[in-house]
């Protein structure tokens, strides 16, 4: 039985605004994940984290599992107390970071070898450890172990990568029941942008039974054209009365336009990484801090935006940090931006609720598009 329910409380169009309860606490929809790669939301303490607006982070199972270790998490009590977190959190499986940050990958239908990034070590991640690993950190949402495929691969390459994540996906399913896991279980939708072969992997997940289901293989260089001409079908393709979380994407507007389209939840390091090289995120497009035209700017970093950084220090003040090197502007600036990208899921949870989203997501991105610094 599901740790977790769904429940729609608004559609307008194709967008829905629900609540994801969780014995860790309830998950506001369309949300946000801010993304703690190794334990921590880069620059932020907890508090400041949940003071932002976020109901739920993501974990790395990669990162964890290579250190301290998934065991090692597991013997401290879990990754909600070794990081001092106690909502909600989903963590991936792994299979990403496999394939993007390791050298001298092998994929085979038992997994896939790997060296760690770390010290060259040789490691297998599998289906059954991914699902192994995650349970050891506790995770309250798992994500079945799947295969990375880009759009630009071949249609041949496409489709073998499909149909071994449901192979996989299966064998996720098992181990994860078998674990006897309290958390919830996502499937992952693939097949590029091809609309049959997504059609074919979300038949196959739906056999299989999930607590919910991701969108994946976008956001990989396809460009937002493409990615939205896929998820004008892709999350159709999946069951109404679960959430939809679309893997990896995090622009303000890619947001904006993939709600509209049916999706439920993100992640990604946009907001994070780019607090840590001086970026900020406004109504009015990205600004950069480290611009010399800032040096003198009394003003703060987004006019009416109630962030600490925003109520306490000026423009002038953070863009001598961020040219200095000091913490504090990397600091100041992810916390702006994790208020923004809350601000902006609050704005869209509200304008779904009162059946004004097409206007407030034409507004939106008019704005955000006009006028870049």
């Amino acid at each position: 039985m599901s740790s977790l329910t769904f429940t729609i409380s608004a559609t307008d169009g194709a967008a829905r605004a629900a609540t994801l309860a969780t014995p860790r606490g309830e998950i506001r929809t369309p949300a946000f994940m801010p993304v703690g790669t190794a334990a921590t939301v880069k620059a932020m303490r907890p508090g400041e984290v949940r003071a932002s607006g976020a109901d739920i982070i993501l974990g790395n199972t990669y990162h964890l599992m290579l250190r301290p270790g998934a065991e090692r998490v597991a013997k401290l009590g879990g990754l909600h107390r070794f990081m001092g977190w106690e909502r909600p959190i989903l963590t991936d499986s792994g299979g990403y970071q496999v394939m993007s940050l390791s050298d001298l990958t092998k994929v085979s239908e038992e997994g896939v070898s790997f060296a760690s990034h770390l010290d060259g070590s040789r490691r297998m991640l599998s289906p059954e450890r991914s699902m192994e690993v995650q349970s050891l950190l506790g995770s309250d949402i798992v994500m079945a172990f799947d295969q990375l495929v880009k759009t630009t691969d071949t249609p041949e390459a496409q489709r073998g990568a499909m149909e071994r994540s449901m192979r996989w996906a299966r064998r996720s399913r098992d181990a994860f029941d078998a674990l006897g896991n309290a958390g919830a279980l996502f499937g992952i939708q693939q097949g590029g942008l091809d609309e049959a072969m997504r059609a074919e992997s979300a038949a196959a997940l739906i056999d299989i039974g999930f607590d919910g289901y991701a969108v994946g293989g976008l956001a990989v260089g396809e460009g937002q054209e493409a990615m939205f001409a896929t998820l004008d079908f892709a999350p159709g393709q999946l069951p109404v009365d679960r959430p939809r979380y679309l893997m990896g994407v995090g622009k303000p507007d890619d947001i904006v336009g993939a709600v509209v389209r049916g999706i439920d939840m993100f992640d990604c390091v946009l907001p994070t990484r780019s607090g840590r090289t001086g970026q900020a995120f406004t109504a009015d497009g990205p600004l950069n801090l480290r611009n010399a035209r800032f040096a003198e700017d009394a003003e703060p970093i987004e006019a009416g935006c109630d962030c600490p950084a925003c109520t306490s220090f000026s423009r002038a003040y953070v863009h001598h940090l961020v040219k200095s090197g000091e913490i504090l502007g990397a600091m100041l600036m992810t916390q702006h931006n994790l208020w923004f990208y809350q601000r902006l899921m609050q704005g869209l949870r509200d304008a779904i609720g009162e059946g004004r989203l097409t206007a407030f997501a034409v507004a939106f991105v008019e704005r955000y598009s006009s006028s870049r610094a």
